[in-house]
């Protein structure tokens, strides 16, 4: 967290540029409050997750264009936010724009910028929350990041929402981000039982919400999840099956926003090119 204010600190103009951090119960992170008093800070002392946190969060900016980064995340190519308003400049119609991810710890932002790839851009069909940008009046068109996910495969409600407003999703490889994570660790550690648990169910969840006919497709993940993970590890079956479970304890409360998108909108997301992660 700290090294990403810091680089913000030098890109920023606070006095036209708002920064918005949550805290999502972290008492570490609360004794940075008085060291960056530039921040607007908000604070929730008992944790309710990544989505809720900042669908609490996303409604108290102000600003014009929302850029999303994870604390973990930081902006590297040059003239970072000219770049993202040129964008939607040039394209009135244009909802969100992705971001290019490179993952790893550099020395240096230049070092990173090595190791990015060279790709073109394309229209797709979801974005990653270390790195993304949100016109305003399309983020309020939405219901914003879903209360009834935790964490996890929340930017494709958004996503999926914004698409069916009629807006479009841009993958722009051009504005870039280093998500400082250890991919070196994360190899070793190899199974993410935690993270299976939680994608399986926001999945299913997924498509109660916004699918008219959702369990052709909630069969297929279900399968698919139990073939590949569930049958050959007895810890991805035991999250497996406590997925399922609390899917139907929860059930009562999802179908609450239970609102099925146009036929068209699916149809337009399965022709779309996926999201080079």
């Amino acid at each position: 967290m700290v090294f990403t204010l810091n680089k913000l600190k030098t890109i920023i103009d606070t006095s036209c540029h708002e920064v918005l951090v949550c805290i999502d119960g972290c008492q570490e992170t609360e004794a940075l409050v008085n060291d960056y008093d530039w921040v607007n800070w908000t604070i929730i002392k008992k944790s309710i997750s990544a989505s809720p946190a900042r669908n609490i969060l996303y409604k108290k900016a102000k600003g014009t264009i929302f850029i999303g980064l994870d604390d973990d995340a930081h902006p590297i190519s040059n003239d970072f936010i000219n770049s993202v308003s040129n964008c939607f400049n040039k394209d009135p119609n244009l909802g969100i724009i992705a971001f290019q991810e490179v993952r790893g710890l550099y020395e240096s932002d230049k070092a990173a910028l090595q190791s990015s790839k060279q790709l073109k851009s394309h229209y797709t069909t979801d974005f990653v929350g270390c790195g993304f940008a949100i016109k305003k009046k399309v983020y309020d068109q939405t219901n914003g990041f879903p209360v009834w996910m935790d964490i996890y495969q929340e930017e494709s409600a958004v996503a999926i929402e914004v698409l069916n407003l009629g807006y479009t999703i841009l993958y722009q490889p051009e504005i870039k981000v280093n998500h400082r994570i250890d991919v070196d660790l994360r190899k070793k550690r190899g199974r993410n039982y935690y993270r299976f648990q939680r994608q399986l169910k926001n999945s299913i969840n997924f498509y109660i919400v916004y699918y008219k006919a959702p369990l052709k497709k909630i069969v297929k993940v279900l399968w698919h999840n139990f073939m590949k993970y569930a049958l050959k590890d007895w810890k991805y079956f035991r999250c497996y099956f406590t997925a399922v479970f609390k899917t139907i304890l929860g059930l009562p409360k999802v179908l609450k926003y239970r609102k099925p998108v146009n036929l068209e909108t699916i149809k337009r997301k399965t022709n779309l090119q996926g999201l080079r992660y």
